[in-house]
């Protein structure tokens, strides 16, 4: 079961959640944590493993070849992304505005754009236990995350079964990021914030997941802070709300600390179970 964990906005607790769950979930099965957060990725802050295998991931631009090169602009008129460019006699590629669509290499009638390898990022492999931990992380300078995305789910279907609970600590927002850590996933949990922004952006994720016809379910974390909009918003819409992680100073300074809370806040810890159990409830609806 592929489950998401995903906000309208970032600093709700999506990390916290995943890392902590995973940790939780390894006490008595595998599970696979994967941090598709690839821009800024830190949950490796959390979890302390052997690195096993580590590769780096490139995405596939055009390179123009002068000699060929016939200055026909049929590159230019076919990429929807301006990253081909005919100025007087040269071509210019963008590699940063490149989606690798091949249209321009395909459709050149002399083959003067050939595709060839560009690195992105690195893609790292960590053990513990029966914990799997996958980090991406996006080379600077770099400014697509969705091709590094792709990359990181692709590697983690091919090198993990499909009956292992596979929990994907996605992005913040509901940008191109977020679709695509969150389209082929069997259920997501959305972290929200009991505030007027938390409730904003909480809005517009759920508007994001229905048009992805997916399933979600909300986790309300630092509960007692702000108000109960979140909670009548959700009521209202009979929107599950699976958990309620309540606003502690010692939660705080336990992630202040790079440390995890669910083994020294009992509280966390039962909520987090809960969690956990409605997950293993849905693994078996979906597997029915």
């Amino acid at each position: 079961m592929n489950i998401a964990i995903a906000s309208g906005k970032g600093g709700t607790g999506k990390t916290t959640l995943s890392t902590n769950l995973a940790v939780l979930f390894a006490e008595s099965q595998k599970v696979v944590l994967s941090d598709l957060d690839v821009e800024e990725p830190n949950s490796g802050l959390f979890i302390k493993a052997e690195l096993v295998h580590e590769e780096n991931k490139f995405k596939i631009i055009p390179e123009w070849v002068e000699d060929k090169c016939t200055l026909c602009g049929i590159c230019q008129d076919v990429c929807n992304f301006h990253a081909v460019i005919q100025l007087g006699t040269k071509i210019m590629v963008f590699p940063e505005l490149c989606h690798s669509c091949y249209a321009c290499s395909e459709l050149c009638p002399t083959e003067a754009l050939p595709m060839i390898p560009k690195k992105m990022g690195v893609l790292k492999h960590f053990n513990q236990g029966n914990l799997s931990f996958i980090e991406s992380r996006l080379d600077i300078g770099e400014e697509q995350a969705v091709p590094l995305i792709a990359q990181t789910i692709q590697y983690v279907n091919e090198n993990f079964l499909d009956n292992i609970i596979k929990i994907y600590d996605a992005p913040p927002g509901t940008s191109c990021p977020v679709i695509e850590a969150t389209k082929d996933a069997d259920f997501v949990i959305l972290v929200t914030e009991p505030t007027p922004f938390g409730l904003h952006d909480l809005k517009i994720a759920v508007e994001t997941m229905r048009e992805l016809k997916k399933g979600y379910a909300v986790i309300i974390n630092r509960y007692g802070i702000g108000n109960d909009d979140v909670l009548e918003y959700c009521n209202k819409g009979a929107i599950p709300i699976i958990a309620k992680i309540p606003n502690d100073r010692r939660i705080a300074e336990l992630y202040s600390s790079g440390k995890l809370i669910y083994n020294q806040h009992a509280d966390a810890r039962r909520q987090l179970e809960g969690i956990m159990d409605y997950i293993l409830k849905l693994n078996q609806v979906i597997i029915k």
